[in-house]
């Protein structure tokens, strides 16, 4: 499972591939009762994320526009305060051991800290991305898409990490291509005027280059993240600390670079209203949300939350959003896409003579 965000992105979290082993996990009813509530969290991140950021890009206001760069920067600075009060938490709400604590994991391990750099930097990239996805895309067609990023992250964990896959994770990866092409072949009609004109002037084949190299960043920074994890034992909440530092620092040249003049003219918090502010605590917070949680879940879960988000997507984009007029032929791809993230899922015996396959 790619934990988004975190950098899922949506959120920052980085993707950090979990698996876990069900049965080795109680079957008492407490451990029952939190896979389902997992499951609803998981659902619940998911679909809210991309659906208020959709909304955020269509929302018409009298000002400007609210900068999705700045968005970014603002979810970084969100997440680092969060991460610092969990480790505050797990130092005792000792002020002497949350700087001990952060200066031994952070500063007096510079070459460790300096890695994290890389992912930051992809992840901030991605973020960035993610906005530009949706302002050209409707929720549904984006969530399909993004579904891309398990093909990319299985190819960059047998390329990076040396894992194999087995003959359900291949044929899933075949199957996920050709959902995603149907889904991309047969584009959707936009039923409402005022959207028709929006995505005239911001084409949708900018918003699928723009999940497109969102997926391969996710798959990348994703693999490279979790191979930093194998070499070090560290606190998740202090390694999002780092990631967070970098994120920021990214940001803001980004800010500067691309957004500059908006800035100095109207200000970094240009255009924000309620539904930004919704918007960035979700990516912000999302993601520390799923790491929380996502031990109690397994892959057979984690597709059913993937699914699950899809199928809301598509009703609330055609029903309340209304951006989106589905065909057959995108039901058909998006149904391809779903079965491969269950299959991909899908764990058989554990092969005793190939421990390193998955």
């Amino acid at each position: 499972m790619i934990l988004t965000g975190t950098k899922q992105g949506h959120s920052s979290l980085s993707p950090v591939s979990v698996s876990t082993d069900a049965s080795s996990m109680s079957m008492s009813p407490t451990s029952s009762r939190l896979k389902y509530v997992s499951l609803g969290v998981l659902v619940l991140q998911t679909t809210s994320l991309v659906l208020t950021m959709r909304y955020s890009r269509m929302l018409q206001s009298e000002g400007p526009r609210y900068l999705a760069s700045s968005a970014v920067v603002c979810a970084e600075v969100l997440k680092i305060v969060a991460c610092l009060l969990l480790v505050f938490r797990d130092q005792s709400f000792s002020v002497r051991a949350l700087n001990r604590a952060l200066k031994e994991e952070i500063i007096n391990k510079p070459l460790l800290t300096l890695k994290l750099a890389i992912p930051s930097g992809i992840y901030t990239l991605q973020n960035n991305l993610l906005y530009v996805a949706l302002s050209n895309l409707d929720a549904a067609t984006y969530q399909v898409t993004y579904q891309l990023k398990i093909l990319t992250t299985a190819l960059f964990s047998v390329s990076m990490l040396g894992k194999r896959l087995g003959i359900y994770q291949w044929l899933s990866l075949v199957i996920l291509m050709a959902g995603i092409a149907l889904v991309q072949q047969w584009p959707t009609e936009v039923t409402s005027i005022a959207q028709q004109k929006d995505l005239t002037a911001g084409s949708q084949l900018m918003g699928l280059l723009a999940v497109l190299v969102a997926c391969f960043s996710s798959g990348f920074a994703g693999v490279y993240f979790e191979k930093i994890l194998k070499e070090s034992k560290q606190s998740v909440w202090v390694r999002n600390i780092q990631l967070g530092l970098f994120g920021l620092i990214f940001g803001l040249v980004g800010v500067f670079v691309y957004d500059g003049e908006r800035v100095r003219e109207n200000g970094l918090f240009q255009g924000y209203n309620n539904v930004t502010w919704t918007v960035v605590a979700l990516q912000a917070l999302g993601g520390l949300v799923i790491a929380a949680v996502i031990k109690f879940a397994d892959n057979i879960l984690k597709g059913f939350a993937t699914s699950i988000s899809i199928i809301l997507s598509t009703l609330i984009s055609y029903f309340l959003l209304e951006d989106f007029d589905p065909t057959s032929v995108f039901f058909l791809g998006a149904m391809l896409v779903i079965t491969a993230t269950f299959l991909y899922g899908y764990e058989r015996t554990p092969d005793r003579g190939n421990p390193n396959k998955v």
